[in-house]
């Protein structure tokens, strides 16, 4: 998997809230798992709409595929079936877009946002490394991410690491991401109130290829990254999400809801992005709440910040 250099690399935006806006899931349940269940065209077609806005990563929509998610619904057995098939999907969508990357998503086992519910080692280790492997004969690389403490990050980043270490694969060695959710306070570094350099320091003996920010707000993001570029040379990247505050105890199947912002409209996710790169960032796109149309703004920009420096 090629690793970010000088140029930014632009992901994708949000897959559960998309796919819940165009009818194909719901909130709650099997959230976006449930686009493959029923509608797995549909999956391929969001993909393919964030390639076609400009997307050069796409990330599998295996954020629900978790054995708490589906043994919800009664579908424990089929964790590996449906992770397989997100990232299969995922591929398909690349077979016609040359240079798309695919990145297998690792997310929190149990709730986002609550480091206070995640799994311990002797549960969780395991799920990882169960999900990496469905993945693995699909993607480019894996990425964990919304990791809201540096226990659930390194946890998930061994077991992908693992993985990734006893394959031979016809795209090349599997890079690995790890990506961190931030309290939405600037400044207070983790959801579980760690700091950027605690995380950091939990998984630098696993020689992560890239470090990110995501689905956090973008004004926390900006001083995690200046944090973060003081602490590394890796590449660092960030995709904020669109959302409010997210409510004390908040779960997804709860009926605490959580709204997105209307101060947050693309030309603003456009300088935020800017800003991003600013601090060092060479891999930026979205996280919940923006979809291809964001990303098509991001990718306008950055196309016409290559021209001006090129002209120079």
């Amino acid at each position: 998997m090629t690793t970010p250099g000088r140029d930014v690399l632009l992901l994708d935006g949000a897959m559960g809230g998309e796919l819940i806006r165009r009818g194909l899931a719901s909130r709650g349940g099997l959230w976006s798992a449930q686009a493959l269940v029923d509608a797995p065209e549909g999956v391929v077609a969001l993909h393919r709409d964030y390639i076609a806005a400009g997307a050069r990563v796409i990330t599998t929509n295996t954020y629900s595929t978790v054995p708490s998610y589906l043994a919800k619904q009664g579908m424990g057995e089929r964790v590996d079936e449906l992770t397989e098939l997100a990232a299969r999907l995922a591929r398909e969508a690349v077979t016609d877009a040359p240079g798309v990357l695919v990145v297998g998503s690792l997310p929190p086992l149990s709730e986002s946002y609550r480091p206070d519910l995640s799994p311990d080692e002797n549960e969780a280790a395991p799920v990882y490394r169960q999900l990496a492997q469905a993945m693995a004969p699909y993607v480019d690389g894996f990425l964990c991410e919304t990791m809201a403490s540096a226990e659930e990050a390194r946890i998930a980043a061994t077991q992908a690491r693992e993985v990734a270490a006893g394959l031979d694969s016809s795209h090349g060695k599997r890079s690995l991401w790890v990506s961190w959710t931030l309290d939405d306070e600037p400044g207070r570094g983790l959801r579980s109130g760690e700091g950027v350099d605690v995380a950091l320091e939990a998984v630098e003996p696993l020689e992560p290829d890239a470090l990110l920010f995501n689905c956090a707000r973008p004004e926390s993001i900006v001083p995690a990254l200046i944090k973060l570029r003081s602490l590394t040379t890796l590449p660092i990247g960030a995709y904020p999400n669109r959302m409010e505050s997210i409510p004390e105890g908040w779960t997804l199947d709860n009926d605490v809801a959580i709204r997105y912002r209307e101060d947050l409209g693309a030309s603003v996710l456009v300088e935020s992005t800017r800003r991003f790169v600013e601090c060092g960032a060479s891999l930026v796109g979205g996280c919940c709440g923006v979809g291809p149309e964001d990303i098509a703004a991001i990718a306008a920009d950055l196309e016409a910040a290559e021209s001006r420096t090129a002209a120079h």
